[in-house]
């Protein structure tokens, strides 16, 4: 049988009628890599070996009568993900040799639910940029172009999906990580509530492998259809079994409708700090048609919104002073020395960026609390709408751009130059207070790019979101194969 472009549900139901091996399957995932990524280069550390060996004890294991969500089906990994006996380098050159010795509590999980992982998906340089590209591995290519980006950082990862190298992924999400590549590529992802999923393991090289309560940050799956993404989170979901775990058992509530018709949703298409190109727009709108169409109550305003440029500079100021107290920075007397020197009325992402870097632990107080006021905010919007529509970034995938800051980078939007971190905010809008938000393709652009949108929800009713892009997978069309 073909495989390629099956979802993870087909391919294990075909597994279960002995239609075709995970030998098969896997020999196949294989080739294909083989023959294809050489273009792509997604697939950045290939495990081919011990995926044959994984692959053979599925068999072995259905053979017995044995049943597990993902026995017998190809995925791969994002380099992230501690993986014994392979390299996690988050693609950093001086750790280009370090291996660590037992797998990330996510690898754990998709292994013991059956899973064979072809190999890991190459990632930007500390993860740290909205593409993936890095001294190590080199530069992942959209498959739709490969001119493009296809995106970052878990941009190795959708670009596999889109190329159909294997059925599902696992990525991490801080900036939009997981939604972003998924919008550039044209697949799904899914950015659980904050503290949903385990991240152990999902670690700088060298760093311990502890359990630990990342702020902003998640770890969360990717795959080519909706239904994939669930049965892949229910695989992944679930509290440290070193910690919470020992007294908790995770039980999410079931989506909030069934019908689209009973779906209350807030459609937003604008952004106060940054513009939001044609291409893009134009997919919210199919989107918001789709819902009108299938009978859902739908608004283009909200009073209830919490307001979208604090938003937006609150999330700036929690990531990046967040991310200078893992990875500490070098100069801060002379950045402290610019901050002072910033105009008091200078409110841009820009300055609200220099200022977080040399935050005091009172700032960070501060605007922690500024976030607590807007989760609040989000629990109101929630009691009268079950999901909000609105961009992942304000364009398709752009041409590579591989200029060492990117503080010296930009962003084209319909002709205007922005600050190439700003395009950031709308992912940082589900991120901030932690929602959970889904991405899902909405079709192509007049270019013949890939543009997603996302599905933002209420916090620890991730299923909600889901359960809406199944519909709207249904309604609009999903994942199409790179022309």
């Amino acid at each position: 049988m073909e495989s390629t472009y099956q979802t993870a549900e087909e391919l294990a139901a075909a597994l279960r009628a002995g239609e075709v091996t995970s030998v098969e399957l896997t020999d196949e995932a294989i080739a294909r890599i083989e023959r294809d990524d050489e273009a792509i280069n997604a697939i950045c550390v290939p495990d081919f070996d011990r995926a044959r060996d994984a692959a053979r004890r599925a068999d072995q294991a259905r053979a017995r009568g044995e049943e597990r969500p993902l026995l017998g089906i190809p995925v791969t990994v994002k380099e992230s993900y501690n993986i014994a006996g392979l390299p996690t380098t988050w693609g950093i050159p001086e750790y280009r040799d370090f291996v660590p010795s037992e797998d990330a509590v996510q690898v754990s999980r998709i292994k013991a639910a059956g899973a064979v992982v072809l190999g890991k998906t190459n990632v930007p340089l500390g993860l740290q940029d909205i593409q993936s590209f890095n001294e190590i591995y080199g530069t992942t290519n959209n498959p739709w172009d490969h001119t493009r980006t296809a995106g970052g950082s878990s941009g190795g990862s959708a670009a596999a999906l889109a190329s159909g190298f294997g059925a599902l992924s696992i990525g991490s999400d801080i900036a939009g990580s997981l939604r972003t590549p998924a919008h550039f590529c044209g697949v799904y992802s899914h950015k659980p509530t904050l503290g949903l999923v385990a991240n152990r393991g999902m670690v700088p090289p060298t760093a311990p492998a502890l359990p630990s309560d990342l702020d902003l940050a998640v770890v969360g799956p990717m795959a080519r259809t909706a239904r994939d993404l669930t049965l892949l989170l229910d695989v992944m979901a679930g509290p440290d079994p070193l910690t919470l775990g020992v007294a908790y058992d995770l039980r999410l509530p079931a989506a909030r409708h069934e019908r689209l018709g009973d779906f209350r949703v807030l459609v937003l298409d604008e952004h106060p700090l940054i513009a939001t190109g044609s291409a893009v727009r134009e997919g919210v709108d199919r989107v918001a048609a789709a819902l009108v169409d299938g009978g859902a109550r739908v608004e283009r305003h909200s009073r209830l919104l919490p307001d979208l440029a604090e938003a937006a500079r609150l999330y700036t100021q929690l990531l990046l002073s967040g991310t200078r107290a893992r990875f500490p920075i070098e100069a801060l007397e002379e950045l402290r020395a610019r901050v002072a020197a910033l105009p008091a009325d200078d409110q841009s992402l820009s300055a609200a960026r220099l200022r977080a870097v040399v935050f005091s632990h009172s700032d960070w107080m501060e605007a922690n609390s500024g976030r607590e006021l807007h989760r609040h905010g989000w629990r109101q919007l929630f009691a009268e709408f079950d999901a909000v529509v609105c961009p992942i970034t304000p364009t398709p995938a752009f041409a590579h751009d591989h200029t060492p800051n990117l503080l010296e980078r930009h962003i084209d939007i319909e002709g205007a130059e922005y600050p190439y971190l700003d395009q950031i905010v709308w992912a940082g809008l589900a991120t901030m207070p932690g929602l959970p938000a889904t991405a899902i393709p909405t079709g192509l652009s007049s270019e013949g790019l890939p543009v997603g949108v996302q599905l933002i929800g209420p916090m620890f009713e991730d299923r909600t979101p889901l359960r809406l892009a199944e519909l709207l997978e249904e309604a609009i069309g999903g994942f199409q194969a790179p022309k």
